[in-house]
Protein backbone atom coordinates (compact mmCIF):
# COMPACT_ATOMS: atom_id res chain seq x y z
CA UNK A 1 0.00 0.00 0.00
CA UNK A 2 1.43 2.69 -1.11
CA UNK A 3 0.86 6.69 -0.97
CA UNK A 4 2.33 9.98 -1.58
CA UNK A 5 1.37 13.07 0.42
CA UNK A 6 3.09 16.38 -0.55
CA UNK A 7 4.28 19.08 2.50
CA UNK A 8 4.77 22.75 1.55
CA UNK A 9 7.57 23.52 3.55
CA UNK A 10 8.18 26.95 4.11
CA UNK A 11 11.69 28.18 6.00
CA UNK A 12 13.00 31.62 5.96
CA UNK A 13 10.26 32.81 3.05
CA UNK A 14 11.49 29.88 0.67
CA UNK A 15 9.51 26.89 -0.46
CA UNK A 16 10.72 23.36 -0.18
CA UNK A 17 8.81 20.38 -1.60
CA UNK A 18 8.79 16.92 0.48
CA UNK A 19 7.14 14.48 -0.05
CA UNK A 20 5.66 11.59 2.92
CA UNK A 21 5.92 8.58 1.99
CA UNK A 22 3.61 6.30 3.56
CA UNK A 23 4.07 2.34 3.17
CA UNK A 24 2.23 -0.65 5.31
CA UNK A 25 3.75 -4.00 5.89
CA UNK A 26 1.07 -6.25 7.10
CA UNK A 27 3.35 -8.82 7.96
CA UNK A 28 2.24 -11.97 8.50
CA UNK A 29 3.27 -16.14 8.00
CA UNK A 30 2.68 -17.29 4.50
CA UNK A 31 3.11 -21.52 2.90
CA UNK A 32 5.16 -20.73 0.18
CA UNK A 33 8.03 -22.17 -2.12
CA UNK A 34 9.70 -19.12 -3.44
CA UNK A 35 12.12 -21.40 -5.12
CA UNK A 36 10.25 -24.00 -6.37
CA UNK A 37 12.22 -26.80 -4.72
CA UNK A 38 10.38 -26.18 -0.89
CA UNK A 39 7.36 -25.50 0.95
CA UNK A 40 7.56 -24.16 4.10
CA UNK A 41 5.97 -21.07 6.30
CA UNK A 42 8.26 -18.09 5.77
CA UNK A 43 7.19 -14.52 6.68
CA UNK A 44 5.78 -12.05 4.05
CA UNK A 45 4.11 -8.74 4.03
CA UNK A 46 0.73 -8.08 2.83
CA UNK A 47 0.17 -11.85 1.55
CA UNK A 48 2.96 -11.41 -0.98
CA UNK A 49 7.09 -12.71 -1.17
CA UNK A 50 9.12 -11.59 -2.38
CA UNK A 51 8.33 -8.01 -0.55
CA UNK A 52 8.65 -4.95 -3.43
CA UNK A 53 11.12 -3.04 -3.73
CA UNK A 54 10.72 0.85 -1.43
CA UNK A 55 11.39 3.71 -3.54
CA UNK A 56 11.96 7.47 -2.48
CA UNK A 57 13.49 10.36 -3.39
CA UNK A 58 16.19 12.41 -1.40
CA UNK A 59 13.88 14.59 1.12
CA UNK A 60 11.98 12.61 1.32
CA UNK A 61 10.05 11.23 4.78
CA UNK A 62 9.22 7.56 4.79
CA UNK A 63 6.67 6.58 7.12
CA UNK A 64 6.60 2.35 7.02
CA UNK A 65 4.04 1.33 9.17
CA UNK A 66 4.96 -2.61 10.29
CA UNK A 67 1.35 -4.46 11.46
CA UNK A 68 2.39 -7.50 13.29
CA UNK A 69 0.55 -10.55 12.68
CA UNK A 70 3.15 -12.74 13.68
CA UNK A 71 2.78 -14.58 17.40
CA UNK A 72 5.87 -12.87 18.20
CA UNK A 73 7.42 -9.49 18.29
CA UNK A 74 9.04 -7.64 15.14
CA UNK A 75 11.32 -4.98 14.12
CA UNK A 76 12.18 -3.49 11.11
CA UNK A 77 15.87 -2.14 10.58
CA UNK A 78 16.65 0.20 7.34
CA UNK A 79 19.87 -1.22 6.85
CA UNK A 80 22.79 1.58 5.70
CA UNK A 81 20.61 5.01 7.33
CA UNK A 82 22.34 6.54 9.77
CA UNK A 83 19.41 7.45 12.21
CA UNK A 84 20.68 10.66 13.15
CA UNK A 85 18.84 12.23 16.64
CA UNK A 86 16.52 9.23 16.02
CA UNK A 87 18.27 6.17 17.53
CA UNK A 88 15.24 4.65 18.74
CA UNK A 89 13.86 3.91 15.00
CA UNK A 90 17.26 1.92 14.14
CA UNK A 91 14.63 -1.27 14.92
CA UNK A 92 17.52 -3.24 16.28
CA UNK A 93 15.56 -6.00 18.54
CA UNK A 94 15.86 -5.06 22.54
CA UNK A 95 19.00 -3.00 21.38
CA UNK A 96 17.28 0.12 20.99
CA UNK A 97 13.52 -0.99 20.92
CA UNK A 98 11.48 -3.75 22.88
CA UNK A 99 9.72 -4.63 19.17
CA UNK A 100 6.21 -4.17 17.71
CA UNK A 101 4.15 -7.01 19.99
CA UNK A 102 1.52 -9.32 18.15
CA UNK A 103 -1.67 -7.83 16.85
CA UNK A 104 -0.09 -4.43 17.22
CA UNK A 105 1.47 -1.90 14.80
CA UNK A 106 4.04 1.29 14.79
CA UNK A 107 4.87 3.50 12.24
CA UNK A 108 8.52 4.06 11.97
CA UNK A 109 9.99 7.66 10.62
CA UNK A 110 12.43 7.60 8.58
CA UNK A 111 14.67 11.01 7.33
CA UNK A 112 16.52 10.69 3.89
CA UNK A 113 17.61 14.42 3.83
CA UNK A 114 21.07 13.61 4.01
CA UNK A 115 21.51 10.39 2.64
CA UNK A 116 20.83 8.95 -0.82
CA UNK A 117 21.98 5.58 -2.86
CA UNK A 118 21.00 1.86 -2.42
CA UNK A 119 20.05 0.18 0.79
CA UNK A 120 17.69 -2.19 2.34
CA UNK A 121 14.81 -3.17 5.05
CA UNK A 122 14.79 -6.29 7.00
CA UNK A 123 13.34 -7.20 10.28
CA UNK A 124 16.81 -7.26 12.85
CA UNK A 125 14.49 -9.47 15.87
CA UNK A 126 15.53 -12.86 15.74
CA UNK A 127 15.83 -14.72 12.34
CA UNK A 128 12.92 -13.36 10.96
CA UNK A 129 14.44 -11.89 7.60
CA UNK A 130 15.87 -15.04 7.30
CA UNK A 131 12.44 -16.42 6.88
CA UNK A 132 11.79 -13.57 3.73
CA UNK A 133 11.17 -10.40 6.08
CA UNK A 134 13.40 -8.14 3.92
CA UNK A 135 13.09 -5.89 0.46
CA UNK A 136 15.25 -3.36 -0.91
CA UNK A 137 15.48 0.34 -0.49
CA UNK A 138 16.70 2.66 -3.19
CA UNK A 139 16.53 6.87 -2.26
CA UNK A 140 17.20 8.54 -5.34
CA UNK A 141 19.42 11.28 -5.85
CA UNK A 142 18.54 15.39 -6.48
CA UNK A 143 22.12 15.84 -7.98
CA UNK A 144 21.81 16.46 -11.79
CA UNK A 145 25.51 15.90 -11.98
CA UNK A 146 25.23 12.63 -10.95
CA UNK A 147 21.75 12.02 -12.77
CA UNK A 148 23.31 13.16 -15.77
CA UNK A 149 25.92 9.89 -15.50
CA UNK A 150 23.15 7.31 -16.38
CA UNK A 151 20.35 6.72 -18.38
CA UNK A 152 18.34 4.19 -17.04
CA UNK A 153 17.81 2.74 -13.22
CA UNK A 154 18.19 -1.22 -12.81
CA UNK A 155 17.96 -3.05 -9.27
CA UNK A 156 19.58 -6.24 -8.90
CA UNK A 157 18.90 -8.37 -5.30
CA UNK A 158 20.54 -11.40 -4.87
CA UNK A 159 19.12 -14.03 -1.68
CA UNK A 160 20.51 -17.07 -0.19
CA UNK A 161 16.63 -18.95 0.33
CA UNK A 162 17.15 -22.50 3.09
CA UNK A 163 15.24 -25.55 2.33
CA UNK A 164 13.31 -25.46 5.77
CA UNK A 165 12.44 -22.30 7.86
CA UNK A 166 15.21 -20.37 10.13
CA UNK A 167 14.82 -22.43 13.16
CA UNK A 168 15.20 -25.82 12.13
CA UNK A 169 18.06 -24.94 10.12
CA UNK A 170 19.82 -23.31 12.89
CA UNK A 171 18.96 -26.01 14.87
CA UNK A 172 20.85 -28.62 13.03
CA UNK A 173 23.72 -26.18 12.47
CA UNK A 174 24.33 -26.59 16.63
CA UNK A 175 25.49 -30.03 15.64
CA UNK A 176 26.89 -29.44 12.54
CA UNK A 177 31.23 -29.16 12.29
CA UNK A 178 32.10 -24.79 13.18
CA UNK A 179 28.46 -23.97 12.48
CA UNK A 180 28.26 -24.80 8.88
CA UNK A 181 24.97 -24.62 7.05
CA UNK A 182 23.46 -28.10 6.86
CA UNK A 183 21.61 -27.84 3.27
CA UNK A 184 22.45 -26.02 0.57
CA UNK A 185 20.62 -23.12 -0.08
CA UNK A 186 18.92 -21.96 -3.16
CA UNK A 187 19.91 -18.93 -4.90
CA UNK A 188 17.32 -15.93 -5.98
CA UNK A 189 17.77 -13.17 -7.92
CA UNK A 190 14.96 -10.06 -8.02
CA UNK A 191 13.09 -12.50 -5.55
CA UNK A 192 12.64 -15.79 -7.67
CA UNK A 193 14.76 -18.47 -8.24
CA UNK A 194 18.17 -17.69 -10.07
CA UNK A 195 17.46 -20.36 -13.16
CA UNK A 196 14.54 -18.72 -13.85
CA UNK A 197 16.00 -15.17 -13.97
CA UNK A 198 14.63 -12.77 -15.83
CA UNK A 199 16.20 -11.07 -18.53
CA UNK A 200 17.68 -7.27 -18.08
CA UNK A 201 17.06 -5.28 -21.38
CA UNK A 202 20.01 -3.19 -22.77
CA UNK A 203 19.57 -0.61 -25.97
CA UNK A 204 22.81 0.12 -27.74
CA UNK A 205 24.63 3.34 -26.43
CA UNK A 206 22.93 3.71 -23.20
CA UNK A 207 23.97 3.84 -19.77
CA UNK A 208 23.05 1.88 -16.73
CA UNK A 209 23.05 2.31 -13.28
CA UNK A 210 23.24 -1.43 -11.84
CA UNK A 211 22.01 -1.93 -8.02
CA UNK A 212 22.99 -4.92 -6.71
CA UNK A 213 21.97 -5.38 -3.04
CA UNK A 214 22.62 -8.22 -1.52
CA UNK A 215 20.40 -9.20 1.22
CA UNK A 216 21.88 -12.42 2.04
CA UNK A 217 22.50 -13.84 6.25
CA UNK A 218 25.30 -16.17 5.03
CA UNK A 219 26.42 -16.54 1.43
CA UNK A 220 28.89 -14.31 -0.81
CA UNK A 221 27.90 -13.53 -4.47
CA UNK A 222 30.21 -12.60 -7.40
CA UNK A 223 28.85 -10.49 -9.83
CA UNK A 224 30.82 -10.01 -13.51
CA UNK A 225 29.23 -8.61 -16.98
CA UNK A 226 31.64 -9.99 -19.62
CA UNK A 227 32.33 -7.75 -22.68
CA UNK A 228 31.43 -5.07 -20.28
CA UNK A 229 33.29 -2.52 -18.55
CA UNK A 230 31.62 -1.74 -14.44
CA UNK A 231 31.84 2.17 -13.80
CA UNK A 232 31.56 2.06 -9.64
CA UNK A 233 30.19 4.98 -8.10
CA UNK A 234 28.77 3.47 -4.75
CA UNK A 235 29.57 1.37 -2.00
CA UNK A 236 26.86 1.08 0.94
CA UNK A 237 25.07 4.62 0.07
CA UNK A 238 28.41 6.26 0.49
CA UNK A 239 29.43 7.82 -3.17
CA UNK A 240 32.84 7.24 -5.03
CA UNK A 241 35.02 8.62 -7.11
CA UNK A 242 34.65 5.96 -10.59
CA UNK A 243 36.31 3.39 -10.85
CA UNK A 244 36.83 0.49 -12.96
CA UNK A 245 36.43 -2.75 -12.50
CA UNK A 246 36.00 -6.16 -13.87
CA UNK A 247 32.96 -7.35 -10.77
CA UNK A 248 31.82 -7.53 -7.61
CA UNK A 249 32.68 -9.67 -4.81
CA UNK A 250 29.88 -9.05 -1.77
CA UNK A 251 29.68 -10.50 1.61
CA UNK A 252 26.19 -10.18 3.12
CA UNK A 253 24.64 -6.92 3.54
CA UNK A 254 26.88 -4.98 1.27
CA UNK A 255 25.28 -3.02 -1.69
CA UNK A 256 27.14 -1.76 -4.83
CA UNK A 257 26.17 0.97 -8.22
CA UNK A 258 27.70 0.02 -11.29
CA UNK A 259 27.66 2.21 -14.58
CA UNK A 260 27.75 0.56 -17.43
CA UNK A 261 27.30 1.28 -20.66
CA UNK A 262 25.93 -0.74 -23.43
CA UNK A 263 27.73 -1.87 -26.51
CA UNK A 264 26.79 0.06 -30.02
CA UNK A 265 25.98 -3.11 -31.99
CA UNK A 266 22.52 -5.61 -31.45
CA UNK A 267 25.03 -8.49 -33.09
CA UNK A 268 25.04 -10.49 -29.43
CA UNK A 269 23.11 -10.44 -26.18
CA UNK A 270 25.25 -11.18 -23.20
CA UNK A 271 25.08 -13.02 -19.41
CA UNK A 272 25.48 -11.05 -16.51
CA UNK A 273 27.31 -13.52 -14.38
CA UNK A 274 26.26 -14.76 -10.82
CA UNK A 275 28.66 -16.90 -8.32
CA UNK A 276 27.38 -18.04 -5.17
CA UNK A 277 30.15 -19.12 -2.95
CA UNK A 278 30.78 -20.20 0.60
CA UNK A 279 33.24 -21.17 3.06
CA UNK A 280 30.97 -22.83 5.21
CA UNK A 281 29.86 -25.52 2.80
CA UNK A 282 32.38 -28.11 1.36
CA UNK A 283 33.43 -27.24 -2.11
CA UNK A 284 30.71 -29.29 -4.58
CA UNK A 285 30.38 -29.24 -8.11
CA UNK A 286 27.36 -27.34 -9.18
CA UNK A 287 26.55 -26.67 -5.40
CA UNK A 288 29.21 -24.29 -4.34
CA UNK A 289 30.34 -22.86 -5.93
CA UNK A 290 26.98 -22.15 -8.42
CA UNK A 291 27.12 -20.29 -10.82
CA UNK A 292 23.69 -18.66 -12.67
CA UNK A 293 23.62 -16.39 -15.44
CA UNK A 294 21.11 -13.22 -15.83
CA UNK A 295 20.19 -12.73 -19.69
CA UNK A 296 21.30 -9.34 -21.14
CA UNK A 297 19.07 -8.85 -23.99
CA UNK A 298 19.82 -6.42 -26.47
CA UNK A 299 18.09 -8.13 -29.59
CA UNK A 300 15.38 -11.35 -29.10
CA UNK A 301 16.90 -13.03 -32.68
CA UNK A 302 20.81 -12.54 -31.26
CA UNK A 303 22.78 -15.62 -29.64
CA UNK A 304 24.52 -14.78 -26.34
CA UNK A 305 28.37 -14.08 -26.83
CA UNK A 306 30.46 -16.69 -24.79
CA UNK A 307 33.75 -15.60 -22.98
CA UNK A 308 36.27 -17.79 -21.81
CA UNK A 309 36.76 -18.78 -18.28
CA UNK A 310 39.28 -16.61 -16.35
CA UNK A 311 40.38 -16.99 -13.06
CA UNK A 312 39.24 -15.06 -9.86
CA UNK A 313 42.88 -13.84 -9.60
CA UNK A 314 42.67 -12.21 -13.18
CA UNK A 315 39.29 -10.49 -12.43
CA UNK A 316 40.05 -6.82 -11.02
CA UNK A 317 37.57 -6.65 -8.35
CA UNK A 318 35.87 -3.86 -6.79
CA UNK A 319 38.00 -2.97 -3.99
CA UNK A 320 37.25 -0.83 -1.02
CA UNK A 321 41.20 0.61 0.02
CA UNK A 322 41.65 1.47 -3.86
CA UNK A 323 38.14 3.52 -4.11
CA UNK A 324 37.79 7.12 -2.56
CA UNK A 325 34.70 8.73 -1.20
CA UNK A 326 33.04 11.58 -3.78
CA UNK A 327 32.85 14.05 -1.34
CA UNK A 328 36.44 13.48 -0.68
CA UNK A 329 36.33 13.49 3.30
CA UNK A 330 40.04 13.01 4.98
CA UNK A 331 41.68 10.64 7.25
CA UNK A 332 39.64 10.96 10.72
CA UNK A 333 42.73 11.96 12.92
CA UNK A 334 43.82 12.17 15.70
CA UNK A 335 42.52 8.91 17.52
CA UNK A 336 41.05 9.58 20.47
CA UNK A 337 40.39 5.79 21.19
CA UNK A 338 41.57 2.79 19.58
CA UNK A 339 39.62 -0.60 20.13
CA UNK A 340 40.98 -3.68 19.19
CA UNK A 341 38.04 -6.78 19.46
CA UNK A 342 39.98 -10.39 18.54
CA UNK A 343 37.32 -13.12 16.78
CA UNK A 344 36.27 -15.70 19.37
CA UNK A 345 35.90 -19.34 18.67
CA UNK A 346 33.04 -21.31 18.96
CA UNK A 347 33.11 -22.31 22.82
CA UNK A 348 32.99 -26.49 22.68
CA UNK A 349 31.83 -26.38 26.21
CA UNK A 350 28.35 -25.66 25.04
CA UNK A 351 25.40 -26.90 22.76
CA UNK A 352 26.00 -23.83 20.48
CA UNK A 353 28.55 -22.76 18.33
CA UNK A 354 28.77 -19.72 19.85
CA UNK A 355 31.18 -16.87 18.44
CA UNK A 356 31.70 -13.47 19.78
CA UNK A 357 33.78 -10.51 18.70
CA UNK A 358 33.68 -9.17 22.81
CA UNK A 359 34.86 -11.57 25.80
CA UNK A 360 31.00 -12.79 26.00
CA UNK A 361 28.32 -14.29 23.34
CA UNK A 362 26.02 -10.92 22.88
CA UNK A 363 22.82 -11.70 24.71
CA UNK A 364 19.30 -9.27 25.10
CA UNK A 365 18.87 -8.72 28.43
CA UNK A 366 15.29 -7.14 30.00
CA UNK A 367 16.45 -3.68 29.52
CA UNK A 368 17.55 -2.56 26.16
CA UNK A 369 20.57 -0.59 26.13
CA UNK A 370 19.38 2.40 24.92
CA UNK A 371 17.02 3.36 27.48
CA UNK A 372 19.28 2.23 29.75
CA UNK A 373 21.52 4.79 28.78
CA UNK A 374 18.72 7.45 28.52
CA UNK A 375 17.57 6.87 32.57
CA UNK A 376 20.55 6.04 34.34
CA UNK A 377 21.80 10.16 34.37
CA UNK A 378 25.26 10.16 34.92
CA UNK A 379 26.24 6.24 35.62
CA UNK A 380 25.57 6.24 31.99
CA UNK A 381 29.01 6.82 31.13
CA UNK A 382 30.00 3.88 33.46
CA UNK A 383 29.71 0.20 31.83
CA UNK A 384 28.50 -1.00 34.87
CA UNK A 385 25.25 0.29 34.36
CA UNK A 386 25.63 -2.55 31.12
CA UNK A 387 25.51 -6.10 31.23
CA UNK A 388 28.49 -8.06 30.28
CA UNK A 389 27.01 -9.37 27.30
CA UNK A 390 26.44 -6.43 25.87
CA UNK A 391 30.10 -6.30 25.02
CA UNK A 392 29.22 -2.08 25.70
CA UNK A 393 31.67 0.28 24.35
CA UNK A 394 31.10 3.82 25.75
CA UNK A 395 32.47 6.10 23.10
CA UNK A 396 32.67 9.99 24.05
CA UNK A 397 31.07 12.57 21.75
CA UNK A 398 32.98 13.51 18.54
CA UNK A 399 35.70 11.51 19.47
CA UNK A 400 37.79 10.00 17.03
CA UNK A 401 37.81 6.16 17.05
CA UNK A 402 39.58 3.51 15.52
CA UNK A 403 38.20 0.13 15.56
CA UNK A 404 40.24 -3.20 14.49
CA UNK A 405 38.83 -6.59 14.24
CA UNK A 406 41.41 -9.34 13.98
CA UNK A 407 40.13 -13.16 12.77
CA UNK A 408 42.66 -15.52 13.49
CA UNK A 409 40.13 -18.06 13.63
CA UNK A 410 41.01 -20.29 10.69
CA UNK A 411 39.40 -20.69 8.37
CA UNK A 412 36.10 -18.89 9.01
CA UNK A 413 35.38 -15.36 6.93
CA UNK A 414 33.17 -13.13 8.88
CA UNK A 415 31.79 -9.64 8.25
CA UNK A 416 31.42 -6.82 10.63
CA UNK A 417 28.06 -4.22 9.83
CA UNK A 418 28.23 -0.91 12.13
CA UNK A 419 24.82 0.67 12.69
CA UNK A 420 24.51 4.13 12.54
CA UNK A 421 27.49 5.16 11.15
CA UNK A 422 29.58 4.47 7.84
CA UNK A 423 33.42 3.91 9.11
CA UNK A 424 36.33 4.69 7.46
CA UNK A 425 38.13 1.68 5.76
CA UNK A 426 41.86 2.16 6.64
CA UNK A 427 43.71 -1.17 6.65
CA UNK A 428 43.61 -4.88 6.44
CA UNK A 429 46.52 -7.36 7.02
CA UNK A 430 47.60 -10.31 8.42
CA UNK A 431 46.75 -10.99 12.20
CA UNK A 432 50.47 -13.25 12.55
CA UNK A 433 53.24 -11.49 11.36
CA UNK A 434 55.43 -14.31 9.68
CA UNK A 435 52.22 -14.48 6.85
CA UNK A 436 52.57 -14.13 3.35
CA UNK A 437 49.20 -12.29 3.56
CA UNK A 438 50.14 -8.48 2.23
CA UNK A 439 48.77 -5.62 3.84
CA UNK A 440 46.77 -3.34 1.89
CA UNK A 441 46.22 0.09 2.99
CA UNK A 442 43.94 3.15 1.72
CA UNK A 443 45.51 5.10 -1.19
CA UNK A 444 45.77 8.99 -1.00
CA UNK A 445 44.68 10.86 2.03
CA UNK A 446 40.75 9.73 1.40
CA UNK A 447 39.59 6.27 2.72
CA UNK A 448 36.96 5.19 0.96
CA UNK A 449 33.64 4.57 3.82
CA UNK A 450 31.13 1.82 3.67
CA UNK A 451 28.84 0.18 6.71
CA UNK A 452 29.67 -3.57 6.02
CA UNK A 453 33.10 -5.31 5.19
CA UNK A 454 34.44 -8.88 5.02
CA UNK A 455 36.98 -9.76 7.55
CA UNK A 456 38.84 -12.49 6.11
CA UNK A 457 39.99 -15.44 7.91
CA UNK A 458 44.11 -14.44 9.22
CA UNK A 459 42.88 -11.01 9.12
CA UNK A 460 42.85 -7.62 10.50
CA UNK A 461 40.90 -4.84 9.53
CA UNK A 462 40.79 -1.42 11.06
CA UNK A 463 38.21 1.45 10.50
CA UNK A 464 37.48 4.80 11.81
CA UNK A 465 34.32 6.70 12.82
CA UNK A 466 33.67 10.18 14.71
CA UNK A 467 31.50 9.64 16.91
CA UNK A 468 29.25 12.15 16.14
CA UNK A 469 25.94 10.34 16.28
CA UNK A 470 24.59 9.95 19.96
CA UNK A 471 22.67 6.94 20.53
CA UNK A 472 23.20 3.22 21.08
CA UNK A 473 24.11 1.07 17.83
CA UNK A 474 24.21 -2.53 17.02
CA UNK A 475 27.44 -3.74 15.82
CA UNK A 476 27.57 -7.35 14.67
CA UNK A 477 28.52 -9.63 12.19
CA UNK A 478 26.01 -9.88 9.39
CA UNK A 479 26.10 -13.70 8.97
CA UNK A 480 22.74 -14.38 10.70
CA UNK A 481 23.87 -17.23 12.52
CA UNK A 482 26.91 -15.80 13.92
CA UNK A 483 25.20 -12.81 15.19
CA UNK A 484 22.31 -14.98 16.89
CA UNK A 485 25.25 -16.93 18.40
CA UNK A 486 26.23 -13.89 20.27
CA UNK A 487 29.12 -12.27 17.59
CA UNK A 488 28.05 -8.47 17.89
CA UNK A 489 28.34 -5.40 20.79
CA UNK A 490 27.28 -2.28 21.57
CA UNK A 491 28.55 1.30 20.92
CA UNK A 492 26.83 3.40 23.68
CA UNK A 493 27.59 6.62 21.40
CA UNK A 494 27.70 10.26 24.07
CA UNK A 495 25.41 8.91 26.55
CA UNK A 496 25.20 12.27 28.19
CA UNK A 497 24.56 13.61 24.81
CA UNK A 498 21.88 11.92 24.01
CA UNK A 499 19.26 12.01 27.20
CA UNK A 500 19.44 15.64 26.24
CA UNK A 501 18.19 15.14 22.45
CA UNK A 502 16.40 11.63 22.14
CA UNK A 503 13.23 11.58 23.51
CA UNK A 504 11.43 8.07 22.56
CA UNK A 505 8.09 7.73 21.45
CA UNK A 506 5.84 6.52 23.89
CA UNK A 507 3.93 4.48 22.28
CA UNK A 508 7.77 2.43 22.31
CA UNK A 509 7.56 2.11 26.12
CA UNK A 510 4.52 1.24 25.94
CA UNK A 511 5.27 -1.53 23.77
CA UNK A 512 8.01 -2.91 26.20
CA UNK A 513 5.52 -2.99 29.71
CA UNK A 514 3.09 -5.45 27.29
CA UNK A 515 6.14 -7.57 26.70
CA UNK A 516 7.75 -7.32 30.20
CA UNK A 517 10.28 -5.11 29.78
CA UNK A 518 11.47 -2.40 32.34
CA UNK A 519 12.34 0.66 30.37
CA UNK A 520 14.62 2.27 32.62
CA UNK A 521 17.57 1.71 35.15
CA UNK A 522 20.44 -0.98 34.22
CA UNK A 523 20.23 -3.67 31.98
CA UNK A 524 18.66 -5.66 35.08
CA UNK A 525 16.12 -2.61 36.03
CA UNK A 526 17.84 -2.08 38.63
CA UNK A 527 20.13 0.71 40.32
CA UNK A 528 23.94 0.93 39.64
CA UNK A 529 25.31 -2.12 39.17
CA UNK A 530 23.35 -4.84 40.93
CA UNK A 531 22.52 -6.75 37.35
CA UNK A 532 20.24 -9.62 40.13
CA UNK A 533 18.05 -12.00 37.65
CA UNK A 534 19.98 -11.59 34.63
CA UNK A 535 21.11 -14.94 33.53
CA UNK A 536 25.15 -15.08 33.71
CA UNK A 537 27.33 -13.95 30.58
CA UNK A 538 28.36 -16.94 28.12
CA UNK A 539 32.25 -15.91 28.12
CA UNK A 540 34.19 -16.99 25.11
CA UNK A 541 37.81 -18.13 25.09
CA UNK A 542 40.04 -16.67 23.32
CA UNK A 543 42.68 -13.21 22.70
CA UNK A 544 41.84 -10.69 25.13
CA UNK A 545 40.73 -7.29 23.63
CA UNK A 546 42.00 -4.05 24.28
CA UNK A 547 40.30 -0.16 24.35
CA UNK A 548 42.78 2.46 25.22
CA UNK A 549 42.25 6.04 25.25
CA UNK A 550 39.29 8.04 26.97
Amino acid sequence: MLAYTLLILLAGGLQALAAHVKITWDIGYLNISRDGLSTWQAIGANGQLPIPPIYVTQGDILELTAINHLDKPVTLHTHGLFQRNSSYYDGAGMVTECGIPPGSQFTYIIETRNQSGTHWVHSHYGPEAIDGLRAALVIRDLDPKLLDEYDEDVLLTLEDWGQEPSNAMLERMKTTSLGRHPNYPTVLINGINANLSQPIRFLPGRRYRLRVVSMSFTYWFKVRLPGHTMQVIEADGIYSQPSAVDGLDMCPGQRYSVIITAHDSLKFNHALNVTFHSNFLARKPGLNPRYHHVPIMYNDDAPIKTYPMIEDHEVKWADEYAMEPQDKQMLLEPVDQHIVLNVKAPNRNTSISAHAYGDYAYASVPVPPLYTALTTGNMALSPSVYAPQLNAIILKHNHIVELELRNSFAPIIHTYHSHGHAFQVVETGPVNSNSSIPVKRFKGRQPMRRDTITLAAGQYVRVRIKADNPGVWYQHCHQEQHNLSGMAFTFIEAPDVMQQTLRVPQEMLEFCRILGHPTQGNSAGRFGSDMAGIDPPLAINGTANSITGT
